[in-house]
């Protein structure tokens, strides 16, 4: 059971206290999951676009230098603070939970690995789909490049252009920001929904998708294909199930994609 007690020297805090209880109401829960995206799409549109714009890349730089911008500092920002708070240093102890009885490694990789192939498989699969929401739906959003293709955030920028700027964001939205998602959305909020039982990896699942503002016609796609990570997770009590699978996959696609895009053989 985690203790919300903080450690000797931390200053108490109402705040704190209250994000760091052992569960969060649905009111509570439901805008610290919606407000880290209103935060990336209002930072992109006011700052990331005009600034990829004015230097000649595509909106797909400008959705990553959003994401440096609001969602690291807010997400990742906010569970040191609160572990400051608890332990009166920066440590994520009592904050992120399913951290306690971690899987062997092999029943790890053997649950990942699936779940990455299920998650490539289920998100190409469904792409007509999301376009066809997009098309029916979301044409009217002021977000440049958007759409249900693969590469609709580079289309129509020089060869080279596009290259960078998806090797840029490798590092990025390829592997820092899926795991500090992760420890926010599966390790502090998920974990707080614990009264839901069974239901909490759903709501995390429908909520997570919900965060997603830049994309919301790929919110069905999103609940279907990403739902096991969460699950097992909650399954399972580690929480390294949907950092692999989540991490996992973007770092793959993104790198892929980038040596793809190098070598001529994406559209």
């Amino acid at each position: 059971m985690e203790t919300k007690s903080t450690a000797p020297g931390a200053r108490p805090s109402r705040i704190a206290g209250r994000l760091l209880a052992d569960r969060h109401s649905l009111p509570l829960s439901i805008t610290l999951h919606l407000l880290p995206g209103v935060l990336i799409v209002a930072v992109y549109l006011l700052i990331a676009r005009p600034l990829a714009k004015s230097i000649g890349y595509p909106p797909f730089l400008g959705w990553a230098i959003a994401m440096l911008l609001a969602l690291a500092p807010f997400e990742l920002g906010l569970l040191l603070w609160l572990g400051r708070r608890r332990n009166g240093r920066l440590s994520l102890r009592g904050v992120v939970r399913y951290r306690d009885k971690p899987l062997p490694r092999g029943k790890l990789v053997a649950l990942v690995i699936p779940l990455i192939v299920w998650f490539l498989v289920v998100s190409f699969a469904l792409m007509p789909v999301d376009s066809f929401v997009y098309d029916l739906l979301f044409r009217w959003l002021p977000f440049e490049g958007a759409g249900g293709g693969l590469t609709d955030g580079l289309a129509g920028y020089p060869h080279a252009v596009m290259v960078v700027a998806l090797a840029a964001c490798i590092p990025l939205t390829g592997l820092a920001f899926p795991i500090i998602e992760e420890l926010y959305f599966r390790g502090f909020l998920m974990s707080r929904l614990s009264r839901l039982g069974r239901w909490a990896p759903v709501l995390s699942t429908v909520l997570f998708s919900l965060y997603h503002l830049w994309s919301p016609w790929v919110f069905l796609s999103r609940v279907v294909f990403f739902f096991p990570g969460p699950w097992f997770v909650w399954r399972k009590k580690d929480l390294r199930v949907s950092l692999g699978m989540h991490a996992g996959t973007t770092f793959l696609l993104q790198t892929l994609g980038t040596l793809a895009l190098l070598l001529n053989l994406l559209p």
